[in-house]
């Protein structure tokens, strides 16, 4: 019985060491994996660099090379016009005739008037001469000589006056005939026959609308960022909504040359040749200019960026697993990504989507990346 009492104390001392060794061990082991587990898991990549040829969007307004209201220049009835909306005419065809009655009489009054004229001067110079005949022979005072002289000039004068005033008239008469200044088609008929014209220009008073469309000009509002780069010569495709899967080369031909005060844009003009006519002046356009990049520049997931009270932070991983966070300048924003003006170079592991409680010097775990190679291959086998 004593031999079996000493066993079973050595069984329980076995037992207790036992329990108390696991115990610990377990604990430890627990301290590990909290340890382990208190370090976060980030994915890094690396900075790309700015492209060299980047691609702008932008809305466009297209207007017609040339583009013109019809006025009348002198003021009647419309008589008859010979184009109407759609027509395609060449310069100085006939576009409308304007029956006008009171040009029609004044100019017959001053052709009367301009014989009257010359009548009268005529008369007046056969007596200048007498009298300067007379002058001679002392028959007359050199007083009265003076005023017939003075009255043939005065009389020729008076002719010279009259004949402008016919002159006046008949190009008065010519714009009778409305014809097109250059060619181009029609775009707006705002009159007809029997309707009163008035001369020159007022709102809503124009006879025809005409515009040259073999070459458009497309008209662009480019952002500050990118005005110093948008120069003469540059690239771009034009895409409309009624033209689907077609592009259209356009060519800058000219830049404002200031920005505009209130938008903060450079105004630009491209030109695309339409021979065919199958754009339309007024039409809205998808402008995508393809202007020179700057290479000197790095990008970075907007995810990466870290806004904190000190500033802009993005926090990089260096080789013994430490995080460093840099301060950087901020160039553009592209939505998804964002340009570095300084503070970071190419070869730097920026974590994408880092933990807020994220600090200086904090170890991390950087997750192990799929090669691009073997996910492009993985792509295909599995397409296969």
């Amino acid at each position: 019985m004593r031999r079996f009492l000493w066993i079973m104390a050595v069984l329980a001392v076995i037992l207790a060491i036992w329990g108390v060794v696991s115990r610990v061990r377990a604990r430890n082991e627990l301290t590990r994996q909290t340890a382990v587990a208190s370090v976060p898991v980030v994915t890094t990549q690396k900075p790309s660099r700015s492209p060299a040829i980047e691609e702008l969007v932008l809305p466009g307004d297209v207007q017609a090379f040339i583009e013109a209201p019809i006025y009348a220049r002198t003021s009647g009835y419309l008589k008859k016009w010979y184009v109407d909306i759609g027509a395609q005419v060449k310069q100085g065809q006939l576009l409308a005739e304007i029956d006008t009655p009171e040009v029609d009489q004044e100019l017959r009054q001053s052709h009367s008037q301009l014989a009257t004229a010359q009548a009268n001067a005529l008369l007046a110079e056969s007596t200048d001469v007498r009298w300067k005949g007379l002058l001679s022979t002392r028959s007359v005072s050199q007083q009265d000589a003076d005023t017939k002289a003075a009255d043939a000039a005065a009389s020729r004068a008076t002719a010279a006056s009259a004949q402008a005033n016919v002159a006046r008239l008949q190009e008065l008469e010519s714009f009778k005939r409305v014809v097109a200044p250059f060619d181009g088609v029609v775009t707006l008929r705002n009159t007809d026959i029997g309707a009163l014209i008035n001369a020159g220009e007022s709102a809503g008073q124009a006879l025809f609308r005409l515009a040259d469309t073999h070459r458009l000009r497309i008209y662009v509002q480019v952002p500050e960022p990118y005005a110093t780069r948008t120069q003469p010569g540059v690239e771009a495709d034009l895409r409309f909504t009624e033209h689907p899967g077609r592009n259209y080369a356009a060519t800058l031909v000219r830049t404002a040359r200031a920005l505009d005060p209130v938008l903060r844009t450079l105004q630009v003009e491209f030109q695309v040749d339409n021979p065919s006519g199958e754009l339309f002046p007024g039409a809205y356009a998808e402008v995508h200019i393809k202007i020179p990049g700057s290479t000197r520049t790095l990008r970075v997931p907007a995810s990466a960026l870290m806004f904190r009270a000190a500033g802009l932070q993005l926090a990089v991983v260096g080789a013994n697993g430490r995080v460093s966070l840099r301060h950087i300048v901020e160039g553009r924003d592209f939505g998804r990504s964002v340009e570095v003006l300084s503070g970071l170079s190419v070869d730097d592991e920026i974590i994408d989507n880092p933990p807020d409680s994220l600090v200086d010097g904090a170890e991390v775990h950087v997750a192990q990346q799929t090669p691009p190679a073997a996910a492009t291959a993985g792509g295909v086998a599995g397409q296969s």
